[in-house]
């Protein structure tokens, strides 16, 4: 995935276009992704406890990972990302349009 965990993402298509987020969870196996504040779906909860209450909670709910590209801090937009292998042999992610290093 050209995603990981802790990124920022920005979302390129549906009713949250145009917001950014940090990556929650990532499951590539669906190819979806939770974004913190991105797609936020209401829940109604029962009290599981004496000492737990029930009520409405907002969460965040899971979204294609098409529809999410890495948010580059440098050229401050969405970025397609590429990998290169460095001079001792390790892969890293780049950002295609500046070239920056992603993965420190």
């Amino acid at each position: 995935m050209h995603v990981k965990n802790g990124d920022t993402v920005i979302v390129i298509s549906g009713k949250d276009k145009g917001k950014k987020g940090k990556v929650l969870k990532v499951n590539p196996k669906e190819n979806k992704v939770i974004v913190e504040g991105i797609n936020m779906l209401t829940k109604h909860m029962k009290a599981q406890g004496p000492g737990q209450e029930g009520g409405i909670i907002s969460q965040e709910g899971a979204i294609n990972a098409s529809k999410v590209m890495y948010y580059c801090e440098k050229d401050e937009t969405g970025v397609r990302v590429g990998s290169k292998f460095l001079e001792d042999g390790s892969k890293v992610r780049v950002c295609k349009k500046c070239g920056e290093v992603l993965d420190k």
